[in-house]
């Protein structure tokens, strides 16, 4: 790529991945990175907790382990530490990949068990990520652009459950959360597009605290949870003890080739909306880090960490893909951790307020890897790439019961759409010889 290129595409970002926004400036754009990846770094901890029958305390502590491994983790994968971390911004947190094997897991050795197979599971991910250069030949812009598509697509799914009030909500799909939800992206697009400065920067943290408070009247917003917590809550080594079994930690292996092949893919997602092109290197220090922040979660008895795809689309949305943000969210979501009270004031937020802004986000990252895929030849082959790919994606999105049959660790494997539409892509692109011959 020429400089005239690199300054053309630069030119395209309010900040690109190594400015330094002003801190006012990226405060405002940290917390809107937490509040678009707040509740799904909760959520797994307190599924798991629940299937698991753990006390409130012990349930209090494991979310709060959990922020602030996630926190410390952003740090690093933004901020880099030696040959740790991609230096991109790219948000941290825990993932429903390892929901079920960490319930599994739980029901028979305890948290004690669950911390002792991410600990040693991560490993896999460690080795593995010593051998992302060469498997980075099998990601050309065909298979780029059809990962950042399914991101997009296989998150829509989510924000329209949360607009309709969540998943197993017994107001599911009422007339007030469609309404919330519909206000409040009219409100955001509105102010992204017609917005100057910072009223269009940071148009999805307006638009949510705007829900937010509209919620309140409309008693949406249960604030009990927020006076039950507790001021401060420390973070500890081994709380729960740990015990290392080894069916336990082979049970954790496919969610961690899982989470490796998302991890890529959100990476190369990451660089293409901050117009950066990502090397091998930066790729596999991205998931060096995956398998680091796992093994210290674990540690601090939270469970593993992963990249997480929802924040792809407020760069895409917002034009602003410093890491030094990110940095910053990283610090703000560990002291969140340490003090549960501000943590629940925002695990509390109504779940139409996120789905309101997460239509426009994750509909843009699927437009961005459409964007990609428009810039590349499309032929016969590539069409039937992309269609199965897809296909197979959205499928096991929106019907994920087609799996239930097939072995636990394939089931694992396949689970996320993300990553089946990638394996198919990933097969296809070796098996479908191209008749061009430029391949």
């Amino acid at each position: 790529m020429t400089e005239i290129d690199k300054e053309t595409l630069n030119h395209t970002m309010l900040y690109t991945n190594d400015d330094v926004p002003p801190i006012g400036t990226s405060l405002v754009l940290a917390f809107q990175h937490i509040l678009a990846a707040f509740a799904g770094i909760i959520a797994v901890p307190l599924v798991v907790s629940s299937a698991l029958g753990l006390s409130v305390e012990e349930t209090s502590f494991m979310v709060s382990a959990t922020i602030f491994a996630s926190g410390i983790t952003t740090v690093i994968q933004s901020r880099g530490l030696g040959p740790i971390g991609s230096r991109v911004s790219g948000m941290m947190g825990t993932d429903f990949t390892f929901v079920n094997p960490s319930i599994a897991v739980g029901s028979k050795f305890g948290v004690s068990g669950i911390v002792g197979a991410t600990i040693l599971g991560s490993f896999t991910e460690i080795i593995l990520s010593r051998f992302i250069k060469p498997l980075m030949k099998f990601f050309p812009p065909l298979i780029t652009g059809i990962v950042v598509s399914l991101i997009g697509i296989t998150l829509l799914p989510v924000s329209i459950d949360w607009a309709a009030g969540g998943y197993g909500a017994p107001d599911y799909g009422s007339m007030q959360n469609l309404t919330v939800a519909f206000v409040i992206m009219v409100f955001t697009l509105l102010l992204n597009h017609y917005g100057k400065g910072m009223l269009s920067t940071a148009s999805v943290f307006i638009g949510m605290v705007f829900g937010y408070l509209v919620c309140i009247p409309l008693g949406m917003v249960d604030l009990q949870s927020v006076a039950a917590a507790d001021w401060i809550a420390l973070p500890s080594f081994f709380r729960y003890g740990v015990t290392f079994d080894l069916a336990s930690t082979l049970s954790f292996v496919p969610a961690y080739l899982v989470s490796t092949i998302g991890t890529m893919g959100i990476m190369m997602a990451i660089g293409e909306a901050s117009n950066l092109k990502l090397s091998s290197e930066r790729a596999a220090a991205g998931v060096l880090c995956d398998g680091i922040g796992s093994m210290i979660s674990g540690i601090f008895g939270a469970g593993p960490n992963t990249a997480f795809s929802q924040n792809v689309g407020l760069i895409t949305l917002t034009k602003v893909a410093s890491r030094h943000v990110m940095v910053i969210a990283g610090i703000i979501l560990a002291l969140l951790g340490v003090f549960p009270k501000l943590s629940a004031l925002i695990s509390v937020m109504p779940q139409p307020v996120l789905g309101g802004v997460g239509v426009i986000m994750f509909g843009l990252v699927a437009a961005q890897g459409i964007k990609s895929l428009s810039t590349i030849h499309l032929g016969d082959r590539e069409l039937l790439i992309i269609s199965v790919a897809f296909a197979l994606g959205i499928g096991v999105t929106v019907k994920p019961e087609i799996l239930a049959g097939l072995p636990a660790a394939i089931q694992m494997i396949l689970s996320s759409g993300i990553s089946t539409g990638t394996l198919a892509a990933l097969i296809l692109n070796i098996v479908l010889v191209d008749k061009r011959g430029d391949q």
